[in-house]
């Protein structure tokens, strides 16, 4: 795969890729995958986060599912929990409108968490992953992601990329729990978090606040956690302290940041980025990495004004 330098050109459109689908796709990803599994770094590698989106799809063309939600058990339980309310009840869980909480209640009860299932990785289609835009990634880059990315969710707690997902409603923010009082917050406690550091001790942010919280809650001394920011600069103070700039905020706003991400998966797994110290060349959307900014917890990437005033 041609390597990626942060690609300001529309979304969904790899540097050097043909977005058309090839009808090998399917096995030559898999061979793919498995050889890299094999010629991989026995290192534990860094592994980076990302929120799921509302809006889901089925799509069994593109990729074959490669395995199960490591944490299924739970998400079982959740769905017979969902089946013992009313639409009533699920339109208050859901938060949602009576349309939406009618499409959701008939989707549970018939759903079947071992049928019918689409990658999660192409499951998902906010803007986040149209930015990330992995139906058109290329063997290299599927073998990367599904060791590197991990996706938090609220119904199925952490997924590979090519775990397989049915289209479902539950944010990780709802209020409820089946175990009782709490919310998912309490339901999912700290399993999400094992998961993810049974695999690695280098974990790269790139998810909301709402879903970092199942990861952040849990943090232990020697596991590295890095936050990518995404943001604007403001004109006021500039003044200066020790080479760093004081009292200019950077603000993240919620859609810019969330194109960001998903351009920043895609440049990783373009470049085959192993150490998270690379990410700083990332240069996508106009934004470039800022030294006086950041911190050995925190990398920020600032918008170039002239490509912000011409949004």
């Amino acid at each position: 795969m041609t390597p990626l330098t942060g690609s300001t050109d529309r979304p969904g459109q790899l540097e050097g890729c043909n977005p058309r689908r090839h009808s090998d796709r399917k096995g030559r990803a898999g061979k793919a995958i498995s050889r890299e599994g094999r010629r991989r770094n026995r290192m534990r590698d860094m592994r980076f986060i990302i929120s799921p989106a509302k809006k889901m799809i089925v799509d069994r063309d593109t990729m074959e599912v490669g395995g199960k939600p490591v944490l299924l058990g739970k998400t079982e339980v959740l769905l017979e929990w969902m089946r013992g309310m009313d639409e009533g009840e699920l339109k208050v869980l859901w938060r949602c409108n009576d349309k939406i909480a009618a499409l959701n209640y008939e989707r549970i009860r018939s759903m079947d968490l071992e049928k019918g299932l689409t990658p999660a990785l192409l499951a998902y289609e906010g803007i986040q992953y149209q930015y990330m835009a992995p139906g058109v990634f290329e063997d290299g880059a599927w073998a990367y992601v599904q060791e590197h990315l991990r996706i938090l969710s609220g119904f199925y707690g952490i997924l590979k990329p090519l775990d397989g997902v049915v289209p479902y409603r539950l944010e990780m923010q709802a209020k409820g729990n089946p175990g009782g009082e709490g919310n998912l917050y309490d339901f999912w406690g700290d399993a999400i978090y094992k998961e993810l550091v049974s695999e690695t001790d280098c974990i790269v942010n790139l998810a909301s606040k709402e879903y970092s919280r199942c990861v952040e809650d849990w943090l232990e001394e020697g596991v590295e956690y890095i936050t990518c920011v995404f943001g604007e600069e403001k004109e006021e103070g500039t003044a200066e302290k020790d080479g760093k700039k004081k009292g200019i905020p950077v603000v993240q706003k919620g859609t810019q940041a969330k194109m960001a991400r998903g351009e920043m998966v895609r440049f990783a797994a373009g470049n085959n980025i192993r150490d998270w110290r690379s990410l700083k060349d990332f240069c996508g959307l106009g934004y470039t990495y800022r030294e006086e900014y950041s911190s050995e917890k925190q990398l920020v990437f600032v918008k170039n004004k002239e490509i912000r005033e011409t949004e």
